[in-house]
Order: C-alpha cells, then sequence, then structure tokens
C-alpha cells in the first residue's frame, strides 16, 4: 500500500502564520501537523508516502530531510493547483493498479481506527457524524453501510456522515481512470477537478464503496479550531511533570515544554505548548502556543499564537 498525503494548501485563513511555511508544518501540541498525520499512518507500514507539495514546497523538501524514520518518502509538485482531483493525479503515476492507496489530507487531525483497512477487500471513506450536513460533502449509505453516493452540502437532509478527507482506494486503475476522464473533459466542480466527482463516477461504475467512523474530528483550519486541537492533543502529548517541581515555575497541565527552554517565574498552562528554545520570564500563559526561539519579558498570554 502507498499513502498520499496532499500538502500544496497556501493556509491563507490562517496568515500570517502560514507566511513563512505551508500549513501542515504548523506547531501543535509539540509536534506539526503533518507529524501526528505521518506517525499514526505509519502503523500500516506503507511501501512509499507520497506528498503533494505546492505553496512553500522547499519547506516540506528540507522537512523531510530531517525525517528517515518515516521510510521511502516521495514529493510531487503541484505547480498550478486546479482540485484536489488533479493534485491525486500528480502521485497516481507512482500508483500501480495492483496497488492499494491510501489518502490523508494533510490539514487535519482526527481520531480513527486505519487499521480497518487492513481487513477489508473495498473502497473505504471514513466519515464523521455532524449537526449540520449542509455545510459538508456526505456519504448517503445503505443500512449496512455500502454507499450508494456522495452530495456536496446537502440543502436538504440525506444523510449526517460528513466526508472528512480520509479514503482508501483498492480499486486504483478505477480511480485513475475515472479522474483522467475529468480532466480530458475539462468536467470541473466550482472550477475545480474534484476528487469527489471521480469517486462519483467510480460507484456508479458499480465500485463498492463503504464507510469506517472518524471518532474525533479536529481542525486546524483557524487560529481559534487550532488551539482548540492543540488542547486536545496535549492530552497525548503533556511531558509537563518534568517542569511541576521548578522553583519559581507554576505549571499546569496538560502542556508540552520543548528542549533547551528557560523558564523563570512563569506560569504555564493549563493548554499550552512551548517550542525548543524559548525563553520565557515572568509570564502567565494559557490556551496558547508558542513557538520555537521565542523570547517573552513580563505580560500574560491567553488563546494566542505567538511565533517570531
Amino acid at each position: 500500500m502507498k499513502i498520499i498525503l496532499p500538502v500544496a494548501g497556501n493556509g491563507i485563513r490562517l496568515r500570517p502564520y502560514t507566511e513563512d511555511r505551508p500549513k501542515c508544518l504548523l506547531p501543535v501540541a509539540g509536534k506539526t501537523i503533518i507529524d501526528w498525520i505521518v506517525e499514526d499512518s505509519l502503523k500500516l507500514n506503507p511501501s512509499e508516502t507520497i506528498f503533494i507539495t505546492g505553496y512553500k514546497a522547499e519547506k516540506m523538501d528540507d522537512y523531510l530531510q530531517g525525517k528517515p524514520e518515516w521510510g521511502k518518502v516521495r514529493t510531487v509538485r503541484q505547480e498550478n493547483p486546479q482540485g484536489l482531483g488533479e493534485a491525486i493525479s500528480l502521485a497516481l503515476p507512482f500508483v500501480d493498479d495492483d496497488e492499494s492507496l491510501l489518502i490523508i489530507l494533510g490539514d487535519t487531525l482526527f481520531e480513527a481506527d486505519l487499521s480497518i483497512i487492513e481487513k477489508v477487500d473495498e473502497n473505504i471513506l471514513y466519515t464523521y457524524k455532524v449537526e449540520d450536513p449542509s455545510r459538508f460533502g456526505v456519504a448517503v449509505t445503505t443500512p449496512d453501510g455500502r454507499i450508494e453516493r456522495l452530495v456536496e452540502k446537502p440543502q436538504e437532509f440525506v444523510s449526517d456522515e460528513a466526508i472528512v478527507g480520509i479514503y482508501y482506494i483498492k480499486d486504483v486503475k478505477a480511480l485513475k481512470a475515472s479522474l483522467k476522464y475529468l480532466m480530458d473533459n475539462n468536467i470541473r466542480t466550482k472550477n475545480e477537478f474534484q476528487l469527489t466527482d471521480a469517486l462519483e463516477m467510480m460507484i456508479e461504475q458499480g465500485c463498492k464503496f463503504s464507510t469506517a467512523p472518524v471518532f474525533r474530528w479536529l481542525d486546524c483550519g483557524l487560529m481559534e479550531t487550532l488551539l482548540h486541537t492543540n488542547a486536545h492533543m496535549l492530552s497525548r502529548n503533556d511531558n509537563s511533570a518534568q517542569f511541576r517541581t521548578v522553583k519559581g515555575v507554576q505549571v499546569i497541565p496538560p502542556c508540552y515544554i520543548g528542549n533547551n527552554v528557560k523558564i523563570y517565574g512563569c506560569k504555564i498552562g493549563p493548554y499550552v505548548t512551548v517550542g525548543d528554545g524559548c525563553e520565557l520570564s515572568g509570564v502567565e500563559i494559557s490556551n496558547s502556543v508558542v513557538w520555537s526561539g521565542v523570547k517573552i519579558t513580563n505580560g500574560k498570554i491567553c488563546n494566542a499564537i505567538v511565533h517570531k
């Protein structure tokens, strides 16, 4: 199996934090967004992980150089982004027709059992039950979980199972053919080549699709949601115990504090990430992310992302 991770987006809604890096390299709970995704997916032992890069692609190239533990990786550049369907098509020449494929969008976090795909012989779309389906693309299913069709932002209720951006494709040959048909015939939705249009075509042609549940879907698209995600993920990466006995420092878990951090007379937490090499003096911080190398003297910081 191969894994494709599209990370070409420019993260406009997160400016200024994405001015010098792609969104997937933003820090969350002591790691980057892409670290969390890849570390979960490596449990599946993929033969190769393909990153589709675009905005600030050189930053991703540099980052991957420092990740030999991720095994065989490849980057494919999306020079002129024209939708997720086009992005996936750029990586498909490196996937054999008889090789299964897992696609995971590289800018949101999730909690799901990916091992399910090791036990099935059909295509799987991971879904999450939402209160307002009209904001999402949804999967309409039969009682046994078989997908009948996909509907983009339905104005009348047809399903509450939102498609979250995790796609397991067993019928790779059919996916290649569907995307090629869309692009050869310039079939676009909202002026882009959409992956969901190709999947819908596969369903109409008889390819079997079922759903698998996502237990938690964590958005990273806005500062507010990024902080919410940081707070949740700290439950998986809280290293604050070692700092709770430091004289003059009060740490309220959960928190992550990086390497070579100097802290004097501070109150930190709850829900705080502090990057490597920071210097903090006389500061009270809660529900915030402080990037690596930041120096702060005196003040109170709450619900904020602090970068250089």
